[in-house]
């Protein structure tokens, strides 16, 4: 889970610049007039960071422990078969796919912020953001790293769930994993570049993940019929957070596969969740890392 600079990261980048003269200004002060070259060049670093971001992931430690995870949850599910009385295909399916469900948001979640926080600490991210291109060419590169690196463990994940699950409720079920992988990627490099410490990084995501995915049930349990003036202002207050929050207990069902509930349409409403949260996501990080000095 090592994401640190390569050392040739910063001369493939470097080569897709054009040269400049020795007094040129730099090439955030004339973006709206930019040269075709220039653009060519910033696309082309875009794609070189999120190779190699990519890369450190196939060839690092997470390849490994998302294959790790998807044999233990093999195992794991032949140990249930042993064990359960009564209906075991519906114990294996539910116990495998929560388990693997939480094993890929943490391996994700670990690789990107210690993988940035390592990055950052060996100044690879003060070297690369030293170039001429813009930041938010760095930050999308980042993110379309991680985002392909979240097909690793969705798509083995989803192979593990389909020996127990209809093969179309299994390709749903891959597809939302896929969907919350990349709003936890997309937290996780918000929380990074914002508080700069693997610690209070990973427990922000954490706590994120763990309020969005209970939203359903506090929202259910602040619904109860009552004349308590402190329960009803509990209530509203867990309907204002709802109102902020992703709704990822709609995520990656495991009644999908149980009862062959999953569909298209369900999957869209998660699918457009992910695409305005991602948007927010993006242009917050966007922001504060303009604001931060290297």
């Amino acid at each position: 889970m090592n994401d640190r600079a390569s050392p040739g990261t910063a001369p493939a980048i470097a080569a897709a610049q054009p040269s400049a003269a020795p007094n040129a200004p730099p090439p955030d002060a004339f973006i709206p007039a930019r040269p075709a070259i220039y653009r060519v060049a910033t696309w082309a670093a875009v794609g070189t960071i999120a190779r190699y971001t990519l890369l450190e992931a196939v060839r690092g430690r997470l390849l490994w422990l998302v294959l790790a995870a998807a044999l233990a949850g093999a195992g794991i599910s032949g140990l249930l078969s042993a064990i359960a009385l009564t209906e075991t295909r519906e114990t294996q399916l539910a116990l495998v796919a929560a388990a693997l469900r939480l094993a890929s948001v943490a391996l994700m979640a670990a690789f990107v912020v210690t993988g940035m926080a390592r990055e950052a600490a060996d100044k690879g991210t003060e070297m690369l953001l030293a170039l001429p291109i813009p930041r938010t060419a760095w930050l999308a590169g980042k993110l379309a790293g991680f985002a392909s690196a979240a097909l690793l463990p969705a798509v083995l994940f989803g192979a593990v769930i389909a020996f127990f699950a209809a093969p179309v409720q299994a390709a749903l079920w891959s597809l939302s994993l896929l969907l919350e992988l990349w709003l936890i990627v997309a937290f996780a490099v918000f929380c990074t570049i914002t508080l700069t410490r693997p610690v209070p990084a990973l427990a922000m995501v954490a706590g994120f993940y763990l309020l969005s995915r209970s939203l359903g049930t506090l929202q259910l349990l602040g619904h109860a019929p009552t004349s308590d003036a402190t329960q009803r202002a509990i209530s509203t207050a867990i309907d204002a957070i709802a109102l902020l929050l992703p709704r990822l207990d709609q995520f990656t069902q495991t009644a999908w596969l149980l009862y062959g509930s999953g569909s298209l349409p369900a999957l869209a409403l998660i699918g457009a969740q992910t695409a305005i949260y991602l948007v927010l996501l993006v242009a917050a990080s966007a922001f504060d890392l303009h604001r931060r000095d290297f």
